[in-house]
Formats: C-alpha cells, structure tokens, sequence
C-alpha cells in the first residue's frame, strides 16, 4: 500500500464523483432549450437513469463487496437496518415538509459510498474506479431532481446553489475517513456497504421509481436500462 499515492486517489475520484451533484443542479438550467413537450420525457429519462445506476451500484459493488466481509446473518441485518433506517427519515421528511428531503436523501446515500470508496481504493483500485464512476452518475441525476425540488418549493437559488456547491468536498472527506478508519476494518467496511444497499433500494422504490412512467411515453422507463447498461459495461471492463 502506498499511503500518500491512494489518499490522493481517494480523494481525486471522490472529488470527481461529488462534482456531478452541482453538474445535476446545473442541467436544470439548460430545460429551457430542450422543445416544449420533450421536457416532460427528459426530466423522466433523467430520474430513471439514475434509478438504473443505482441498481448496478448495488448489484454489481456495494452488495458483492459487502458480502465478503461479513456473515450471511450480518450481511442480511445489516441491509434490512438500512432500509428501516431510510424509511423513518423518510417518514420524519415527510412529516416536517421539509423542501429538502431529495437532497438529503442524496447526501444520505452519497456519503456511505464515499467512505467505502476510500477503503476499497486500498485494497482493489479498480473496483474503487468503478465505484467512483457508479457515484458520479447517481449524483447527476438526484443532484437534477433535488435542485428541482428546492427551487420549486421557494428557497432562494443562490442558497440552493451554495449547499450543492458544499457538497463537493464532503465527498473527499468521507473518503479519507473510510481509507483511514475503514479500510482495516473489514467487518465495518462490510455494514457500511450492506446498510447503505438497504436504504438505497429503498429510496429506489419509494421515490424514483414511482416518478418514471408516463403515459403514452416509452422513453423513460428505458432510461433504467440504460444506467444499468453503463454499470455492467463498468463492471465487465474492470474483469
């Protein structure tokens, strides 16, 4: 292991993977120029997309990975704890209106991922690339819905653009703690990644999933193919 080289490739590939979440934001200015009844399929394409990400983060790295450093009974626990977890946030969300439940739903899922990103990149740099990359395009679609979300739910932009700008280095932070903390950990490494696919799968069913069909629209749901498309390839290409 070469400390110094991996913490500054932690921190490198977390860096670029949080810059998606203000690139998402920044798609939603550009909605405009896309013809008037093509918004709609877009902003749909968009939300599968990332739904489709998702489900390759899960299958392909954070499960697998999570698998391996633990026991069948913890690997289960750890993932359904997950779920519940989300769910009551969720819950909490919901109750308080809050405006910002897409963004921390976001910074929820992200910061988990960043963590075992640092500590896989000690281990197997590869498999940290891909997951790099699996972050990178499951930011850039929520960053798009939650910007989405807050703008329309009246807070000020400017405010808005500062906290998805902040959430650029906590990307890399988290990656340093999980190089630093967790990559001797393997049991630990192993409840992060479960319970991160647990709340995952649950955001993924609860909120994007539902927002994809449209009527008389097939676009869409092909967008989910399409994100898992890029996972797999990911995956394959790194044997």
């Amino acid at each position: 292991m070469h400390f110094p080289d991996d913490l500054m490739a932690a921190l490198v590939l977390a860096t670029l993977a949080g810059l998606s979440v203000p690139a998402g934001a920044a798609l939603t200015f550009a909605e405009k120029w896309v013809p008037h009844g093509a918004d709609q399929s877009l902003r749909h394409f968009v939300t599968a997309f990332g739904g489709g990400a998702l489900i390759s983060a899960i299958a392909l790295v954070l499960v697998p990975e999570g698998v391996e450093r633990l026991p069948p009974f913890w690997a289960v626990a750890w993932f359904g704890l997950g779920g519940l977890a989300f769910l009551i946030v969720d819950r909490a969300l919901a109750k308080t209106g809050s405006h910002a439940a897409q963004f921390l739903a976001m910074l929820l899922d992200y910061l988990p991922e960043a963590m075992a990103l640092g500590a896989l990149l000690a281990a197997d740099r590869a498999v940290a690339v891909l997951m790099a990359v699996l972050i990178g395009l499951q930011n850039l679609p929520e960053g798009f819905n939650a910007f989405r979300e807050m703008r329309e739910s009246g807070m000020p932009q400017r405010r808005a653009i500062w906290l998805f700008l902040l959430m650029v280095p906590v990307g890399p932070a988290a990656a340093a703690l999980g190089m630093l903390v967790l990559a001797d950990s393997p049991g630990v490494l192993g409840a992060v990644m479960m319970f991160s696919s647990g709340g995952i799968l649950y955001l993924l069913f609860q909120d994007v999933a539902p927002a994809v069909p449209m009527k008389h629209s097939w676009l869409p749901p092909f967008g989910a193919v399409a994100g898992f498309m890029l996972g797999l390839a990911g995956h394959l290409a790194t044997g």
